[in-house]
């Protein structure tokens, strides 16, 4: 099983940008599709992007194409979300999960491990 540790949450203002980190570890993070959600008070957790296996391949929710950039460093076993031009809509607990697949999947109830969530609030 692996275990999912992210770190880089804060308060922001709106236009500040943020980095989510997410550190990997009990087992070799290349054999996971990696994605990056949020759920916000009240909402259902959503999909917000993901990276294949070898990172070769991104995928993004359409409320942050542009402006969130997601990767991955399987040596170091990390995943990031590098988050600009933030946005008070952008404000929820963001969660790192890991798969075993060979695609990258939105629906949170595929993911096999999860974080414990890092808060984001973007003021205005």
């Amino acid at each position: 099983q692996v275990q999912l540790v992210e770190s880089g949450g804060g308060l922001v203002q709106v236009g500040d940008s943020l980095r989510l980190s997410c550190a990997v570890s009990g087992r070799t993070v290349s054999s996971y599709v990696m994605g990056w959600f949020r759920q916000a008070p009240g909402k259902e957790r959503e999909f917000v992007a993901g990276i294949t296996r070898s990172g070769g391949s991104t995928y993004y929710a359409d409320s942050v194409k542009g402006r969130f950039t997601i990767s991955r460093d399987n040596v170091k076993n990390t995943v990031a979300l590098q988050m600009n031009r933030l946005r008070p809509e952008d404000t929820a607990v963001y969660y790192c999960a890991a798969v075993l697949s060979t695609v990258v999947l939105a629906s949170p109830r595929n993911y096999d491990a999860w974080g414990q969530g890092t808060q984001v609030t973007v003021s205005s």
